[in-house]
């Protein structure tokens, strides 16, 4: 626990303000994604079934676009930014790992690049958190 909190700190310390720009363009960008597989939600299921997923496809294509508009809507916020980027991990491994993979490494592969840029980014705000201009350090600063 005292690693977590030492984490906490060192995030909250060296995050630069651009960062915050950043923050709500990938909170953006996941909201975007997730009504995009709200509205095609075929297709969604077909990657997903394609990935031979044991667990219920239905339930996965679920998560994965609740997870991309509320955690996207709360990134973007910066409300609860570490905790909406931690659900938004194993979304993003599998996007990686599992789905684009199949389509090969190349520069035309551009869902590859999205997904491994936001993985990336998702990994970032993880550690270094919200920021200055965010909810939660407004919320601190005006919680008297």
């Amino acid at each position: 626990m005292e690693m977590i909190n030492r984490i906490e700190r060192w995030g909250d310390t060296h995050h630069p303000a651009w960062m915050d720009v950043v923050r709500i363009g990938l909170g953006v960008l996941l909201f975007v994604k997730g009504i995009s597989f709200i509205s095609d939600t075929a297709r969604l299921s077909h990657l997903i079934s394609d990935m031979d997923f044991h667990l219920y496809t239905v339930m996965a294509v679920h998560y994965v676009a609740f997870a991309h508009i509320f955690g996207g809507f709360l990134i973007a916020l910066g409300c609860l930014t570490r905790t909406a980027a931690i659900f938004q991990i194993p979304i993003l491994i599998a996007a990686v790992f599992f789905v684009n993979v199949r389509a090969g490494f190349s520069y035309f592969n551009s869902e590859l690049w999205l997904s491994m840029i936001t993985l990336l980014l998702v990994l970032t705000f993880t550690v270094i958190g919200s920021g200055k201009f965010s909810m939660d350090e407004w919320l601190k600063n005006h919680n008297n």
